[in-house]
């Protein structure tokens, strides 16, 4: 300034073009980050041209480039104050143009209806800058964010999605290759979580499952071969024991067996054949030298009377309680057996009218539990299904051996035809093929004259196919000799005396 108070000339536009020193600025961790003022940015469409950008003036020397600010800088001298040394909000004073810098001004002037908007609020983008493409896309026409689309997947996968979501969901996948593939997965797991087998376990789980663990590992005291039917059979009942209810222990079963040419049954319960099992296993363990279940001192060998005084010696009728004793008396008859190994095997059981060899007993005993399964299975609608293919040949190999001695039985009672050509024990005599076919089959030949005898080909005058299962079920008593024969050629009366003798097999 002169002397007179007047501005030398140019000094004001020295002063007017001066840089200012800012303010000192805050610490980082000091800045209150929501405080800062987001730039304004200008309306969508081109700019006016009293609104352009003025350019700087090629006389006007370039200044040095202003340190970079944490805050606004100052409108003014006047603004540098203590109080105005950090950033503060602009007020609606700090809008008007006499106080703009003109190295601050923005391509337009903010009125007071631009003000710094709310940091979060979307800021309209200019006509020669795109808008930049959202985080979450929404489906087209669903309204539904990529986000929601993929948390919906596995609801997708499930088919508990809405007709709506499920067709958004749809639609997504053919353009999201990542959410394609998780929904592939998802469908496949769903796809192990829904069978539509039978409710019953597979018969060849368990022998599959011990010959892989076996195959690791072998156990010290192996089941011994002839035991493995027994063991197998036991644990699938057991199985079905276990998914019954309370109530379905008093359903009614009915038992049936042949007694020479008729057939008897008699009325009881789930719990009551649980009961009938433990009494004629008992002649096992008797065998063996354990517990049997009708106590000490004299008990019946016959199966009939030991069921009727183990039914007669329940003080009430039985219910579930009865399946622990079964249980436990069937594993300690199959760890004994396994322990004494061979050397029991020859071991005689006997059954009052007949006795069998402890291998041959545990074979009969396999196929009653599998008998009487189906019984129970029947009564409760459960699905129960055949023994192992193995198992069930091991059965039915058992009833063929034992047909000679029970068509010789029938001939003494007169209830069957007169031999015809006795031979010598050991040598082949008139026989008949027995052909079992399906699960468990195979090619049996039956001696007629003589149990000593030995069946032959050579010597066969008749044929019987026959189902495996329908072949055990006639040796169950469950169905009529008449029923039983899918196919007969040869002898009828020799056919006919093998099926009716198949028939007397059964037994309570």
């Amino acid at each position: 300034m002169s002397g007179d108070g007047r501005a030398s000339e140019g000094g004001e536009e020295e002063v007017r073009g001066a840089r200012r020193i800012p303010g000192p600025r805050g610490v980082v961790d000091d800045l209150d980050l929501e405080s800062v003022p987001r730039p304004l940015l200008p309306p969508p469409g081109p700019a006016a041209p009293d609104e352009a950008v003025p350019e700087q003036s090629a006389a006007e020397p370039p200044g040095p480039a202003a340190p970079e600010r944490a805050g606004p800088e100052p409108s003014g001298p006047e603004d540098s104050g203590p109080e105005d040394a950090g950033p503060r909000d602009p007020g609606p004073e700090d809008a008007g143009p006499e106080q703009a810098d003109p190295e601050d001004a923005g391509p337009a002037q903010a009125g007071p209806e631009q003000l710094a908007p709310h940091p979060f609020a979307p800021h309209p983008a200019t006509p020669d800058q795109a808008t930049p493409e959202p985080l979450m896309t929404s489906a087209p026409g669903t309204g539904l964010s990529h986000r929601v689309l993929q948390a919906l997947l596995g609801a997708w996968a499930l088919s508990a999605c809405s007709a709506e979501e499920t067709a958004a969901v749809e639609d997504h996948l053919t353009e999201c290759a990542p959410c394609a593939d998780e929904a592939l997965r998802l469908r496949d797991a769903v796809g192990l979580l829904h069978t539509d087998g039978s409710l019953d376990l597979d018969p060849t789980l368990r022998s599959r499952v011990m010959d892989g663990c076996l195959g690791r590992r072998p156990a010290r005291i192996p089941v011994p071969e002839h035991a493995a039917p027994y063991d197998a059979e036991t644990a699938r009942l057991d199985a079905l024991l276990r998914d019954i209810g309370d109530s379905e222990w008093h359903a009614p079963v009915r038992l049936r067996w042949f007694e020479e040419e008729r057939e008897v049954s008699r009325r009881t319960t789930v719990a009551g054949v649980i009961g009938h099992l433990t009494a004629v296993d008992g002649l096992l363990s008797a065998a063996l030298g354990l517990d049997d279940p009708l106590g000490r001192g004299e008990t019946p060998q016959d199966p009939i009377e030991r069921t009727e005084r183990y039914w007669s010696a329940a003080q009430r009728p039985p219910t579930r309680t009865v399946r622990e004793p079964w249980r436990a008396q069937s594993h300690e008859l199959i760890r004994t057996a396994s322990f004494a190994g061979r050397n029991v095997a020859e071991a005689s059981v006997s059954y009052g009218a007949f006795a069998l060899p402890l291998q041959d007993a545990l074979l009969d005993r396999a196929f009653e539990c599998w008998v009487h399964g189906g019984d129970i299975a029947d009564a409760v609608d459960y699905p129960y299904q055949a023994p192992a293919a193995a198992h069930l040949h091991r059965m039915i190999d058992l009833a063929a051996r034992l047909l000679p001695a029970a068509v010789a039985g029938r001939r003494r009672a007169g209830l069957a035809g007169p031999a015809k050509e006795l031979v010598t024990a050991g040598a082949p005599g008139r026989s008949v093929h027995l052909e079992i076919e399906g699960h468990g089959g195979g090619d049996w030949f039956i001696a007629l004259d003589s149990p000593a005898a030995l069946g032959s080909p050579e010597r066969a005058v008749a044929q019987v196919a026959l189902d495996g299962v329908e072949f055990c079920r006639l040796a169950a008593g469950h169905i009529s000799p008449v029923e039983a024969a899918a196919g007969q050629e040869g002898d009828r009366e020799a056919i006919r005396d093998v099926l009716f003798a198949t028939a007397s097999l059964s037994r309570l």
